[in-house]
């Protein structure tokens, strides 16, 4: 992260960044807000709903990031991540939200590899968009108990646990 950082945080590139997240925020929302009527199918409702909650999570994760970089001065690493597990009751909040977004990439890329793999043969298809899912089932399992502290020990700096009020 460390190492990535000296490229995505020069100026430039971060704007370019932000300006895609929003673009694809702002773009899917609308493809799903013109096309919602029209999606038939458990796919296609699939990856309407799991782009949408992508979306919100991408307005609510970039947003904090932001703030927690420039408002409170964190640094976004792990800890940032992490610190919403370690104070009661905002685990409730956080696991759902790190859960879902985790399952709904893996779900909505799985949705994308479905279409494009359905005229090869429909049960290729549906193996692919079900292996999806349940790698992101396994990802997002795997994510949240570690940011909870319950694959290796997690000791968040006070500092990262601070904004969230007395433990």
């Amino acid at each position: 992260m460390n190492l990535l950082r000296v490229v995505y945080r020069q100026p430039l590139i971060e704007a370019l960044l932000l300006f895609g997240v929003t673009v694809q925020v702002v773009s899917g929302l609308g493809l799903v807000r013109r096309s919602w009527a029209s999606i038939v199918g458990p796919v296609a409702r699939l990856q309407a709903v799991s782009g949408v909650y992508l979306a919100l999570f991408l307005l609510i994760h970039v947003s904090a990031v932001l703030v927690g970089r420039s408002v409170l001065g964190l640094n976004t690493n792990f800890y940032f991540a992490a610190a919403g597990f370690h104070v009661a009751p905002f685990a409730w909040f956080f696991a759902p939200y790190y859960s879902l977004a985790i399952l709904a990439l893996f779900a909505h890329v799985g949705c994308a590899l479905y279409w494009q793999l359905r005229t090869s043969g429909p049960e290729r298809a549906r193996m692919c968009l079900a292996g999806a899912v349940i790698a992101g089932a396994v990802a997002s399992l795997t994510i949240t108990l570690s940011l909870a502290g319950k694959l290796q020990p997690v000791n968040v700096p006070a500092e990262y646990t601070a904004p969230y009020g007395p433990k």
